[in-house]
């Protein structure tokens, strides 16, 4: 059975965010670019990384890239996806880019599969009734 993002812990949805994006921006991802882009020590990304490796979410070996696996590009998409539509909602309200990059970190975390997916839905109305709504 897939994995649900709220089984998979803050930190390891994190970096799963990030290896995702690197491997987007650049077509691959290593321990340290994982750590300039966390802000973070390289030794503590080896372990989590090997950690993740361990959960079957990414595959690693030493001194060498590392790409996701199947389930580990899943859970990305869907962290990346549950980002995406609380930034297009903040966005919505006019909330500044300042305000919703530490807001949105905290909210993807904790907020339910049927919250965004309400919210999702209350971003589409809200788009389609812009001009009437006075933000």
């Amino acid at each position: 059975m897939p994995r649900s993002i709220n089984k998979t812990s803050i930190s390891a949805e994190d970096y799963l965010e990030r290896i995702h994006e690197l491997i987007s921006e650049k077509g691959y991802a290593r321990a340290v670019d994982i750590a300039n882009a966390l802000g973070i020590s390289q030794p503590s990304v080896t372990s989590m990384v090997q950690k993740l490796a361990n959960e079957g979410l990414l595959n690693y070996e030493k001194y060498r890239g590392l790409t996701l696996t199947d389930e580990g590009s899943r859970v990305a998409l869907a962290i990346h996806a549950r980002h995406e539509i609380l930034k297009r909602f903040l966005s919505l309200l006019n909330v500044s880019q300042q305000a919703q990059e530490k807001d949105i970190e905290g909210l993807e975390h904790h907020i339910s599969d049927e919250t965004v997916q309400a919210i999702s839905k209350l971003s589409d109305h809200l788009e389609k009734h812009a001009q009437e709504l006075d933000l």
